[in-house]
């Protein structure tokens, strides 16, 4: 592992930091200004940074700017002995892991550079994997199967239907299934038939020639040639009005089209792939889509999981859309805790796969730290909903004890143990009117062991007499 480099001009902290670092077995570099760790980024890379903001010379966030710049996967712990707003914001909109207060305890500073170490194993792990990502992330079981069926699909020219809801990332297979198979030199054409009006969706499929109706001032080729040799994607094919339906029949039965208007049959060289949200046996009992029809778009069937049915893929998912997002705002990606990322995970994301990249990108821009918690979520994903309430204590439980070990603290058992009696306690006191011998019940305790509690807690002020 490399170095964790300690910058500071002051001799006595850089000491009390070697100390510390050597007892933990962690390999260090330190330097006494930021221009001899900037000369150094020359010829080495750090694994974590620790650097003082004002010192002679260059400073800190000089120093910050151009690892983030250079090296945004590695973590820069920030310290100062100027506690003032000013420094923080600067620290944290240059990309800063933490920010690091003087005068600190020793413990809680090497505490938070191995969580910094972690992080840029972590950062190191998922920009490699971003680098290399297919287009479609997946290690849940039912995308497994999706994988494995594209590459079955792989020299196939068959008509594919793919289903799934909507969000769930139906064109993304499309795109996979036109460029593993032997089409992929050739165009991939999309069209999303439910996007376009009834009156101009035929004229967009099949084209026309001039003159065939009023504004039609020049030939115009449609989505069928424009996609020859290759594939042609029809999204919501669902919701296709029915006499296209028909006149897609026919291409599909016979191999050739007319141009809106023309006359000359144009051979359909095209590999058909269509997806829909809808159900489409339903529509066809309905009588709103075409059952033959149906059958020629039905000759294999791809069906996409909708997130609730992948949540262990959540995690995969959001950390490459936070990337991708920081790279498109050329910002350093944000950060999601495990916290927050046991709470995505348990919702049901209706908006699926869309959903989570959007909610990535809003907090790429939104969230006020690099390190993203529960509470950093819009509204909608914090709600107390079913699903949420029995978990949400957990959460603070895990965010309050992950504070204190950062903090140093000790007999974190006790007095966590001695809150959660007492909350437990109060409110059964609370819920009963003071009665204790009710409150008692209710808590599975017997009463002495309850007033002795309650004398040990200090509740005494909470209880009634009158029991």
């Amino acid at each position: 592992m490399k170095p964790v480099w300690v910058i500071d001009d002051d001799k006595s902290i850089r000491w009390v930091f070697e100390k510390a670092l050597t007892r933990e077995s962690i390999d260090f570099k330190s330097f006494a200004s930021a221009q001899d760790a900037l000369d150094a980024l020359d010829s080495s890379v750090p694994q974590v940074v620790v650097s003082d903001i004002r010192m002679p010379g260059a400073s800190g966030l000089d120093l910050l700017q151009r690892i983030k710049a250079e090296h945004p996967e590695v973590p820069v712990i920030v310290m100062t002995a100027y506690s003032d707003l000013e420094s923080a914001v600067a620290a944290f909109q240059g990309g800063a892991f933490e920010y690091l207060p003087k005068p600190f305890d020793v413990n809680h500073a090497v505490e938070l550079i191995r969580r910094a170490i972690d992080e840029s194993v972590r950062q190191t792990e998922s920009t490699e994997e971003a680098t290399a990502a297919p287009e479609i992330l997946g290690q849940a079981p039912s995308m497994q199967e999706v994988f494995r069926a594209i590459g079955r699909l792989a020299q196939s020219h068959a008509t594919v239907l793919i289903t799934g809801e909507s969000g769930s990332g139906k064109e993304l297979v499309a795109r996979a299934l036109h460029r593993h198979s032997p089409r992929a030199t050739k165009p991939f054409i999309a069209i999303n038939t439910a996007a376009i009006p009834k009156d101009l969706l035929e004229s967009e499929l099949f084209g026309h020639e001039r003159g065939s109706f009023t504004g039609a001032q020049a030939m115009r080729r449609g989505r069928f040639e424009q996609a020859d040799a290759g594939t042609l994607f029809l999204d919501e094919i669902g919701d296709m009005p029915a006499e296209l339906q028909t006149r897609l029949l026919r291409v599909l039965s016979d191999g050739q089209f007319y141009r809106v208007g023309g006359h000359q049959p144009i051979k359909a060289n095209v590999r058909v792939i269509a997806a829909t949200h809808q159900d489409l046996d339903q529509r066809v009992k309905q009588g709103l889509f075409r059952e033959d029809l149906y059958h020629r778009l039905n000759v294999i069937r791809l069906r996409l999981p909708p997130m609730r049915e992948r949540r262990e893929d959540i995690p995969l998912l959001a950390k490459f859309f936070l990337l991708k997002s920081a790279r498109e705002l050329g910002v350093e990606p944000k950060r999601l805790s495990e916290a927050a990322l046991r709470h995505l995970s348990a919702q049901d994301l209706p908006g699926n796969v869309r959903q989570l990249e959007n909610l990535c990108h809003w907090l790429t821009v939104m969230a006020p730290g690099m390190n993203v918690e529960v509470n950093d979520l819009p509204p909608e994903l914090r709600g107390e909903t079913a699903a949420s309430v029995d978990q949400n204590w957990l959460l603070a439980l895990e965010r309050e004890v992950e504070q204190s070990l950062g903090r140093g603290e000790n007999g974190i058992i006790d007095q966590l143990s001695r809150d959660f009696e007492r909350t437990l306690i109060a409110k059964a006191l609370q819920h009963t009117g003071g009665r204790r011998i009710e409150a008692a019940t209710l808590l599975g305790l017997g009463r002495n062991t309850l007033t002795r509690k309650i004398q040990e807690l200090g509740l005494e002020e909470k209880s009634a007499s009158a029991d």
